[in-house]
């Protein structure tokens, strides 16, 4: 039976197909799938005007691009723009002639296509004409020119040859007292490899420029022509931190292509680890928070209460982060009744000690001296650059995927967004704070009425060349996992789209006009991931 609610998004739907087709100047082709979702196909000379017109007039963020070689089926090359208008996804897609590798780039008209289309560029050979910034970027300087890794005729099994390449541009301020002062790519703490250019007057920042993608692993590559159900673990090794929202979001995509909807208990299940993943972050970046200005003691208790939660979901789920809970259809593993008691009780004696931290950190003056007005993000600017999770929250952007595009049991669940409107240092510690909140009430709720039921379903055969989107909203924001599927069940295309991916582009922005000892404080507000560049 059709719900109110599903009518709704259906006559919604229904009235924007319309709508785009009497506001664009050129007529297009649409299929609205069966998973309720719009596809639009255009010409290229139309690609332009028709992301602008889902962006502006519908304010529809773009959610993520994919490229692919799908030549050996139509003879062209595509692309894929994925915005999200209220809960469905609208793509708009093109094909490009591999005789002429080109296409008008959309990022002038929307900035946060930019790294997508030179991504596009790298790793397809596709030229996005217009682009304001066509330097390379996941490919670094020794490798060579003509060799673009996700096209299909490339074979990663043989080595390619490294080059001695033109140097990586970087863009020089000129003036009196302007001096650079490169940091990285080999960092003094363990972490992965990043290049960050500052500009700067005396201490005063008046450009920082970045370079990551320096250990790329071709996750997405090695997915192609692999068994769906085997990419699973590809996808939970994306990120450490966040290996469980990249888990659920493949599996979803999956679903979406078998038709398959979980069963309550899984779903609980999933939201109960997906909240624990949230939290567990949430109250480690606020201790990152401390170190970025050397408060001691605000960074042990973090951590000392970041392991208290980590050691909890290895005693109630198996892992300390998470790895393993899910299967495509469903969770590996059920929770007993003792674990669910300890779990409840364990939580409850941290949340008291979280909210004497959250105490301590607030009431610290020196502490909010360096946050407040520190890292400025701009609503504006968020919602141009497509910022996602703590990062656009904390500047005014009422988004997120587990109210916006409803996953796991979240549909089940009454979920309070945080948004504070300062776009600060101070802002995007105290959403996390407030986050970590409703995530310690969420997870109560679910360990006191979890659903009773079967853990899985069977998935049966997926259908050759469709697409499955699957979201979470990790703890660093929104992922999507877009997946097309090939012959067999096995995969064709996978794009991996980290909250990390939209958020490194807004750091830069966040620095000029700061100092160079606030870089840390500011980065660290941020806490972003470098594996998730190096997919």
């Amino acid at each position: 039976m059709t719900t109110t609610v599903e009518r709704t998004q259906q006559q919604e739907l229904a009235s924007l197909l319309r709508s785009i087709n009497s506001a664009r100047s050129v007529g297009s082709d649409t299929l609205v799938e069966a998973n309720g979702n719009l596809r639009v196909s255009v010409a290229l000379d139309s690609l332009v005007e028709t992301c602008s017109l889902l962006n502006h007039r519908f304010g529809a963020p773009l959610s993520t691009m994919v490229g692919l070689d799908d030549r050996a089926r139509s003879g062209q090359f595509r692309l894929v723009y994925v915005f999200s208008v209220g809960r469905q996804w609208v793509s708009v897609e093109t094909e490009v002639d591999p005789a002429q590798p080109r296409f008008p780039s959309v990022t002038p008209a929307l900035p946060a296509a930019h790294w997508y289309e030179r991504e596009v560029q790298d790793l397809l050979g596709l030229t996005p004409e217009g682009h304001p910034d066509p330097r390379r970027l996941v490919l670094h300087d020794d490798w060579p020119e003509g060799v673009y890794p996700l096209r299909k005729d490339f074979d990663p099994s043989v080595p390619v040859p490294r080059v001695h390449g033109t140097p990586h541009r970087f863009h020089h301020l000129h003036g009196e007292g302007i001096v650079e002062i490169p940091v990285g790519p080999i960092h003094a703490g363990v972490i992965e490899p990043g290049h960050f250019r500052f500009a700067a007057v005396g201490e005063v920042v008046l450009h920082l420029e970045t370079r990551l993608f320096y250990s790329h692993r071709g996750l997405e590559k090695l997915a192609e022509g692999q068994r769906f159900d085997r990419v699973l673990q590809i996808a939970e090794r994306i990120c450490g931190a966040c290996a469980l929202s990249h888990a659920v979001a493949y599996c979803q995509a999956i679903e979406s292509l078998a038709g398959v909807e979980i069963l309550p208990r899984a779903a609980a299940l999933r939201t109960l680890a997906l909240e624990l993943e949230r939290l567990y972050n949430h109250v480690g970046d606020l201790g990152n928070i401390c170190a970025g200005v050397g408060f001691a003691v605000g960074t042990s208790q973090g951590g000392r209460l970041k392991e208290q939660l980590q050691r909890l979901n290895e005693r109630l789920l198996g892992h300390r982060f998470l790895r393993g809970v899910c299967r495509i259809g469903g969770v590996r593993r059920d929770v007993e009744p003792a674990a669910l008691r300890d779990a409840a009780e364990t939580l409850r004696r941290v949340e008291v000690e979280f909210t004497d931290y959250v105490r301590l950190l607030l009431s610290n003056e020196p502490l909010a001296d360096r946050m407040i007005r520190t890292g400025l993000v701009p609503t504006e600017a968020a919602l141009a650059l497509g910022a996602v999770g703590v990062a656009a929250r904390a500047s005014g952007v009422d988004r997120d995927a587990r109210r916006d595009h409803p996953h796991a049991y979240y549909g089940e669940l009454d979920v309070p967004i945080v948004v504070r409107t300062e776009g600060d240092v101070r802002a995007r510690a105290q959403v996390r704070m407030d986050e970590a909140a409703v995530s310690f009430s969420l997870v109560q709720a679910l360990l006191e009425r979890l659903p009773d039921g079967p853990l899985s379903v069977q998935i049966g055969d997926i259908p050759a060349y469709r697409v499955g989107i699957g979201v979470t909203e990790s703890p660093r924001g929104e992922c999507i996992h877009w997946v097309r599927t090939g012959p067999d069940g096995r995969i064709d295309r996978y794009r991996i789209r980290s909250a990390s991916y939209c958020n490194w582009p807004v750091v830069a922005l966040a620095v000029p006009g700061n100092i160079v000892p606030d870089f840390p404080l500011i980065n660290k507000s941020f806490e972003l991931c470098y594996s998730c560049m190096d997919r």
